[in-house]
């Protein structure tokens, strides 16, 4: 019979017992009773049933927890969370361990029984232990039972037991005041106390007592004079002696001095204590926030100059730790430096508090050295322990990983915190702040497998200072608000209303951009009222954070679209609230988190990566080496550092692949890409993803609900004259007063011609459609083109579509309405011209007649001619503009418009628009002459209109030949600009209207 257990044997009693209690059959020799015996154990040890799952047991008494936190019922809480913490710890009979299978069985079958235990009632009963019954056998006695013993010199003196002499060392070990939490009462520290200590004498004869508390008692080594400890007189012991002599007896000037001996020990832990954040010491001194090395203290196995050289490497680390924990202390508004009763608490510099970017900076640091203390109370522990030779090389061996950190963190504290000068504003502390730990993280990095932890501790520290930015950021990009009360976001909001006409041009700001913009950028930002406004410091500080940069756009977009649909109360905006979605601050930790997951692969993937970046290595190297040694260069090391500096580019087949050397010298390294690909791929497409989504809810909102695009073709129709069945009424009626000399600058009359000619076929437009004069300098009016100058067309656009179409975009608008006016008004004079001659011929005498240089007929000849070049020069520059500027222009723009993303990118489009019908209809100040050249054609247009509606008899041959003469000068000027402009390759679209007027010109 195979042997059973305890456990087994009970099992198979209460296995029986359940049987009898069932079936009824008492007889267990039965054959039905053997074979349900075996059915029961089969079903205990070959179960179907899955084991516990101690994560879920675990969760739901979290939960548990969190509910009753959440209803308020802290007593219930504290003792369920205590009480299943106290039963996973506890033993359990028949198992070893805590917190088994076992222990959460136990509690999830307790779950799983249990009815709602948030809503019970339940008062904790208080549990009384029974004490451990104490063992009063004597067997001291008993055992030695028939000895005879002696008791020695002294038998009165008690027994001394070993058990309480360990504990009575592990007690006073413990509770030592010399440690490094208990600050010591030294002579630095309070000199009138050591003055009156009371001198302590020896009184009894115990020589083993008092040996033992010398060995167990640290001597007052930081009194003026100490006591000399006892030490091996071996030579390596004794080398400060043996240096002393030496130097006594080579030196005839060399005096000893006054040295105050320490042992190792006490050096190690008085270093430990230093980097531990403790002032008052012995070894080392604070004095006005620099640490110093005493020049006294000596041991006795080193030179006091080799010892001094190790203690300032220490001071120096300690200098560290001091600054950055009184750094934790400011923020925190925690004083390192206790105050005396009574006395005031030193105040504050300022009353506001620090700025959310240096609070996560601190806590960084502060979750930092915890984990630096926890590794110095290790090892202080061994100390006190004493199992094994602890030396202070090997302590700062340990201890040389944490202290190449520290000296990072002091680097990036000096340069990003401690350099910047006082009175700098939030924003450029901030943004300093940030790029520091960036640029201190691809520097490391840069380096490769040498500062793997250096590059791994700057990250987290990074991680957590970005924490307030990104809080900033998913703020603003979700709920429209730019929360930063501190101003410490490097975007800052001014006060204008959302519904405000600029809102979206003079609502935000960049505080500095640290990029050139260029010039056509600039114009049409200033045109389309970009928020990104320059503000540089005066001190030429860039204080734009490195890693908003590829996506400050998005941000400002988004943050901006958001504001403004949750002003427009529209129904495209999703309805999550925050317990339901993940702020960017998680979703990017989510990312990282499984980005670094993705780099653990099977042993057999990552070997065979392993041999091929091995190959691609050596492929290299020897690649290198070749190209080197074309500069005859023959280093292998550097061939090597080459070929591992360029491996890691998925283009070096390309680049390498020609004869020539080929090197990237461009300022960014491609080993240095391993932080920014991880911020490419963790972080920025979260911000992509919502604005994407955020401005394509806008988009919507604005052309569906606020009818943008209907908007933008009224402005089309009206100023562009494309409605022109429209618009023709409109501007015909005004020339035919013209034509009858009858004043037409009466806005009663503009005003009712322009509501007659549109309410017919757009009522609505009709409401939001004016016109007014403006003034005009008197001399301009001199010439007939420039009677039209003043009359301007205003359409009222409501909000928020005033945002895309301006004030200024209208201004544009009407100045290309004035020039359309124009030419429609000499095309009307010439289609409209009727010649009668019979009336003045009659009049001429026929002594005229016969004096004239050519007869009549002549004359009508060339006028007819001269109408017809005339007509054809208009006609050209009439199509030019209505089909292959504003026609063709038109649709590339609509186009454009479907494709917008966001509202910016639609005000560029809009205002890109404006921008190119206003060059192409040659109203921009570079090309005045050309458009001066026009404006003479025309007028010369209404001067032949005037002269062939008087008559042949109300003017001279000579006027004929003056009309000829300018329009031939005119027309062959623009013929040659024209042509000049086409061959150079400028003015691509001016084309088509070089060739219609060189036609023209051929013909005359």
């Amino acid at each position: 019979m195979a042997y059973w257990t305890k456990f087994e044997k009970e099992m198979d009693v209460e296995a029986k017992q359940l049987i009898k209690h069932i079936s009824g059959i008492q007889d267990e020799e039965e054959p039905n009773f053997q074979a349900a015996l075996k059915f029961v154990w089969s079903n205990f040890r070959f179960h179907r049933f899955l084991d516990v799952n101690k994560h879920q047991v675990q969760r739901t008494i979290s939960g548990i927890y969190e509910k009753l936190m959440v209803k308020s019922d802290l007593r219930k809480a504290e003792s369920w969370i205590r009480l299943t913490e106290e039963f996973l710890n506890s033993p359990l009979p028949n198992t070893e361990g805590t917190k088994t299978d076992v222990h959460h069985g136990i509690l999830s079958l307790l779950l799983f029984l249990s009815d709602s235990p948030s809503n019970a009632h339940y008062t904790e009963t208080p549990r009384v232990k029974e004490p451990e019954k104490e063992d009063t056998f004597d067997w001291g006695r008993y055992l030695l039972e028939g000895e005879e013993l002696d008791a020695g010199p002294y038998p009165d003196t008690p027994e001394w037991s070993e058990e309480e002499s360990e504990e009575d060392d592990s007690q006073q070990a413990l509770s030592r005041e010399d440690s490094g939490i208990q600050v010591d009462r030294t002579p630095q520290e309070a000199p009138e106390h050591s003055k009156k200590a009371v001198q302590v004498t020896w009184r009894g004869e115990s020589p083993d007592s008092r040996t033992w508390l010398e060995q167990h008692v640290v001597a007052p080594y930081w009194e003026t004079q100490p006591p000399r400890f006892s030490h091996s007189l071996h030579l390596h012991s004794n080398l400060l002696n043996v240096w002393d002599q030496h130097l006594y007896n080579t030196d005839p000037l060399y005096l000893p001095e006054e040295k105050a001996f320490v042992t190792e020990t006490q050096v190690i832990r008085e270093t430990l204590w230093l980097l531990s954040g403790c002032k008052k010491l012995f070894i080392f001194q604070h004095h006005e926030g620099k640490v110093s090395v005493r020049t006294d203290v000596v041991v006795t196995h080193l030179t006091s100059n080799c010892l001094r050289s190790v203690l300032e490497h220490i001071a120096s680390y300690g200098q560290a730790v001091f600054r950055l924990q009184r750094f934790i202390d400011e923020v925190t508004g925690h004083s390192a430096d206790p105050v005396p009763p009574g006395a005031n608490p030193p105040s504050k510099k300022s009353s506001e508090p620090p700025f959310r970017t240096y609070q996560a900076f601190v806590w960084a640091l502060y979750k930092y050295f915890v984990s630096f203390k926890e590794e110095l109370t290790t090892i202080e522990r061994g100390i006190i322990v004493n199992d094994e030779t602890v030396t202070l090389s090997a302590v700062l061996e340990r201890l040389a990983p944490h202290l190449a950190q520290v000296k990072v963190l002091h680097k990036v504290f000096c340069t990003g915190v401690a350099e910047v000068p006082p009175g700098t504003p939030n924003v450029v502390r901030a943004s300093h702040l940030l790029n520091t730990l960036y640029k201190a993280i691809i520097e490391y990095d840069s380096v490769g497998e040498a500062s793997e932890q250096a590059v791994a501790l700057l990250f987290s520290l990074w991680v957590e200072t970005v924490r307030p930015y990104l809080e900033i950021v998913d703020e603003w990009i979700f709920h429209g608000q730019l929360f930063d009360p501190a101003k410490e976001f490097i975007i800052q909001r001014f006060d204008v209303p959302v519904n405000h006409r600029d809102f979206w041009y003079a609502t935000y700001t960049l505080y500095s951009v640290s990029e050139a913009v260029d010039s056509e950028e600039r114009l049409s930002d200033a045109a389309s009222g970009s928020s990104a406004s320059d503000q540089v410091p005066c001190g030429g500080q860039q204080t734009m954070v490195s890693f908003l940069k590829p996506v400050l756009k998005q941000i400002i977009m988004a943050g901006k679209s958001m504001q403004l649909l949750k002003n427009l109360n529209c129904k495209n905006t999703a309805c999550i609230t925050d317990a339901e979605r993940k702020s960017l601050y998680a979703l990017f930790l989510e990312s990282v988190q499984s980005r670094l997951r993705r780099g653990e692969e099977s042993p057999a993937d990552t070997a065979a990566e392993r041999q091929a970046a091995r190959q691609s290595l050596i492929r290299m190297q020897s690649l290198m080496a070749r190209h080197l040694e074309l500069d005859d260069v023959h280093d292998p090391l550097l061939a090597i550092n080459f070929a591992r500096l360029y491996v890691e580019q998925n283009d070096f087949h390309e680049k390498f692949a020609g004869g020539d050397v080929a090197l990237d010298r461009s300022s960014e390294s491609v080993t240095c890409q391993t932080f920014e690909l991880t911020l490419r791929s963790c972080l920025y497409p979260h911000i992509e993803h919502r604005y994407v989504e955020c401005c394509g809810n806008l988009m919507k909102t604005l052309k569906k609900d606020y009818r943008l695009l209907e908007y933008l073709q009224a402005m089309r129709n009206y100023f562009l004259l494309e409605a022109g069945d429209t618009m023709y009424d409109f501007y015909t009626a005004i020339f035919d007063k013209v034509l009858e000399k009858e004043s037409w600058q009466q806005m009663s009359f503009l005003n009712v011609q322009l509501q007659e000619a549109v309410g017919q076929r757009c009522p609505e437009d009709s409401m939001r459609l004016s016109i007014f004069l403006e003034s005009v300098d008197p001399a301009r009016k001199k010439q007939s083109v420039n009677s039209l100058e003043g009359l301007t067309l205003s359409y009222k656009v409501p909000w928020p579509v005033d945002i895309v179409i301006s004030s200024e975009c209208q201004k544009i608008y009407n100045q290309v309405f004035l020039l359309l006016l124009q030419i429609k008004w000499a095309k009307y004079n010439l289609d409209t011209l009727r010649f009668t001659v019979t009336n003045a011929e009659k009049k001429l005498p026929s002594d005229d007649i016969t004096a004239k240089e050519e007869p009549i007929s002549t004359q009508i000849h060339r006028m007819y001619l001269l109408r017809v070049k005339l007509m054809h020069f208009v006609n050209s520059l009439h199509n030019y503009i209505m089909t292959r500027i504003l026609h063709s222009t038109g649709l590339e723009f609509q186009h454009q418009v479907q494709d917008a993303k966001d509202l910016d990118q639609l005000i560029k489009i809009h205002y890109r628009y404006l921008s190119t019908i206003h060059d192409r209809c040659l109203l921009r100040e570079k090309v005045s002459f050309v458009k001066e050249a026009i404006m003479k054609v025309l007028n010369l247009v209404h001067i032949f209109s005037d002269r062939w509606q008087a008559g042949l008899g109300a003017w001279k041959i000579e006027s004929i030949d003056k009309m000829e003469s300018d329009f031939k000068n005119c027309h062959m000027f623009l013929v040659t600009i024209l042509n000049k402009a086409v061959c150079r390759g400028s003015f691509p679209h001016l084309e088509s209207l070089a060739l219609s007027l060189m036609a023209g010109f051929e013909q005359c």
